[in-house]
């Protein structure tokens, strides 16, 4: 059960004064540490058929298949290289929001994180594994930046009695987009749409029954995305 501590919180937020910070948090959440939670999981799902896409072009591309190893290890070059651009983000997070300041860092953020989904998720179509992997290293440096600039500009913003609720709410993020990234990778789904999970939060191109779905989800966010320039304060440097 719920303490009465963690009851007042819930009720403060509710409170007419904190509904922007609630919505602050929502639109930092689910366009920050959520995207970075469910990139981190969703490659693990799309895994065979990826490979398989790998496969299949380097035979289109030079007439033969893949040997098992050097497939292997292409397919460990797209997984480490997300942890890679992890690392780089987390180095670079502090100095980047120091000097641009956190909001303007996490819009800019925002924008090469568009650029790097749209890389991986138009790969298939463009016939090239190799944009995975450019897009993986920019998505790892986007999330170790979030990592970075979410905590810090959510507690300055906050008030001082809820920081510590507001900063939590980070890590519950990151864990919803791994378990959205879960459910999302079920056989039946991924099978034939794994290259739009790869950029599920950016606007889709042409409407169709077949990516309907995604598309009114890729909206959702590019909103929210566009969103968080109007609505959220500035943080102090």
């Amino acid at each position: 059960m719920l303490g009465s501590g963690t009851l007042d919180v819930f009720h403060q937020l509710w409170q007419v004064q904190y509904r922007k910070l609630l919505l602050m948090i929502l639109v930092l959440g689910i366009g920050g540490t959520h995207l970075g939670g469910f990139q981190m999981s969703v490659i693990n799902y799309t895994s065979p058929y990826i490979q398989k896409f790998i496969n299949e072009t380097w035979l289109e591309r030079y007439g033969s298949a893949l040997h098992q190893e050097t497939l292997t290890l292409f397919w460990s070059f797209i997984v480490s290289t997300y942890c890679i651009g992890g690392m780089i983000g987390c180095l670079c997070g502090g100095y980047l929001t120091a000097k641009y300041g956190k909001k303007k860092c996490l819009l800019i953020n925002d924008v090469v994180l568009i650029i790097a989904t749209l890389n991986t998720g138009f790969s298939r179509r463009a016939k090239s594994f190799e944009m995975i992997l450019v897009g993986r290293l920019l998505e790892g440096i986007c999330s170790g930046v979030y990592m970075n600039a979410h905590i810090q500009y959510a507690g300055e913003i906050s008030p001082k009695k809820l920081r510590g609720f507001v900063n939590v709410t980070s890590t519950v993020f990151l864990a919803l987009g791994k378990a959205v990234a879960r459910v999302l990778g079920l056989r039946y789904l991924c099978c034939s749409f794994w290259s739009y999970f790869l950029f599920v939060f950016c606007v889709a191109g042409k409407s169709s029954p077949r990516n309907r779905h995604t598309q009114q989800v890729g909206l959702y966010f590019a909103l929210l995305l566009l969103t968080k320039r109007k609505c959220l304060p500035h943080a102090s440097h």
